[in-house]
């Protein structure tokens, strides 16, 4: 394993900042639940040990667990996602030997906007079909 590539799975604040990415927050948007600046949410980010109190109210902030946070690994994430659609009927933890759940998105939630989606196609379909008549 490369030296820089170990070193950046330790560094928490560059996790942080990876799922913060991945979630679609802005660093104003996360200081802002953290009760923090952006620039503090910055200088957090650069930092790699962060206590564990501190921690915990991060991942909390970012919508996941702490323990997926301090596990994240950017490399699984897109191994895990290419696969999801490549195997669609197996499971992505099972193929990549982890078990932890990195998405906290409830697949409730994912059906919900799905069909939100759906809905807003077919109400435009609607709107075409009348116009061509």
């Amino acid at each position: 394993m490369e030296t820089a590539n170990y070193t950046n799975m330790l560094h928490m604040g560059r996790k942080i900042e990876r799922v913060r990415r991945l979630r679609g927050m802005t660093q104003t948007e996360l200081g802002d639940v953290l009760g923090i600046t952006k620039q503090a949410v910055s200088k957090m980010e650069q930092t790699e040990q962060i206590d564990d109190e501190r921690f915990k109210h991060i991942a909390e902030a970012l919508g996941v667990t702490e323990e997926g946070l301090k596990n994240f690994h950017e490399e699984r994430v897109i191994y895990n996602t290419n696969n999801f659609y490549e195997n669609c009927s197996v499971n992505a933890a099972s193929i990549s030997g982890n078990t932890e759940a990195f998405n906290n998105f409830p697949i409730e939630k994912t059906i919900e906007m799905f069909e939100k989606l759906l809905q807003r196609e077919r109400e435009r379909y609607e709107e075409v079909k009348k116009g061509k008549k």
